[in-house]
This record gives structure tokens, sequence and C-alpha cells, in this order.
């Protein structure tokens, strides 16, 4: 095998390991009452998750939300998960973000804000929306960037696999 390819087969291979290991780092960001709260202290033992970065300013964001909030009931039927709204907005826009999530109806979502990016850095998000499904012990399973309409479907399949 020539050494680049290796090489790229190696990095690869560490990234893949990496990422099918990777859990919830323990930073700390704000619950919907404005407590500290550590960020991993959303894994619970029991169930899978949704995990979405978003912000006020990223209309995509707002509409993978919406389409997974108007198709949540049914979904559950299908199989038991949460979904935490992860707000990227800073301290200046949180009160925009809080707002928001009342006008839409999120109030089945665990909302957390994370006005440093501290949580954001942690899981390198670079851009929102960006979308992880954890396992119920907190293992990062899946991860997408970017909303078309009809995507969020494929967030029902992964979960459904997590049964």
């Amino acid at each position: 095998m020539r050494p680049i390819r290796l090489i790229c087969t190696l990095s690869l291979l560490t990234l893949f390991c990496y990422s099918a290991f990777a859990q919830i780092p323990p930073v700390k960001v704000e619950n919907r009452a404005g407590r500290e709260i550590s960020a991993s202290s959303i894994v619970d033992g029991k169930t899978p998750a949704i995990i979405s970065f978003w912000a006020v300013t990223c209309d995509p964001c707002i509409q993978e939300l919406d389409a997974i909030s108007e198709s949540m009931e049914d979904w559950q039927q299908e199989v038991g998960f949460r979904v935490m709204a992860i707000s990227t907005d800073d301290v200046r826009h949180i009160a925009k973000a809080k707002a928001l999530t009342r006008g839409h109806m999120w109030d089945s979502f665990t909302l957390i804000f994370d006005p440093n990016s501290a949580l954001k850095r942690a899981m390198n998000v670079v851009d929102t929306p960006q979308v992880f499904i954890i396992d119920k012990d907190g293992k990062i399973v899946y991860s997408h960037t970017g909303y078309t309409p009809g995507s969020e479907k494929e967030l029902l399949k992964v979960l459904k696999t997590l049964k």
C-alpha cells in the first residue's frame, strides 16, 4: 500500500473510531430558566435524543425544528426519544431565542442555551443547523449539517435502529 494511501486510511479510521465513541462533553450551558447546567447531564441512560444546534437567524434551523415538532407525536408512537434544541445565539440574542421557542410551540423540546459557544466549540459545530443523534448512553451515532424539507425523516430511521 502506498504511504499516502496508508496515512489517509489510518486518519479516516481514527476519525471514524472517535466519532463512533464520542460523547457529550461536560461543558456548562444554560437551561430554559437561565440556570447553569452541565451539557453531559442531558444524557439520561434511558432514551436516545436528537440534539439540534440552531440560531434565531437560521431559517433552515427553524424549519427543521418545526418539522421535528410536527412529526414528534407520530414518531413517539414508533420509538421513544427526546429532543434537545441548543441555541447558539450569544447573550445579546437569548431573549429573542427564548421568545422564538415559545412562538414555535417547541414545548416538548428540552431547550438549552449556549451563549458562550462552549458546547458548540466542544462538539466541533461549525455551521447551523447541525443535528446529532445520541444513543441512550450518550454516544453520538449520527450527525448531519444543513436542512432540506423531508430530510428529518432520516432522523426517524436512525432512531428506529436504537430501539
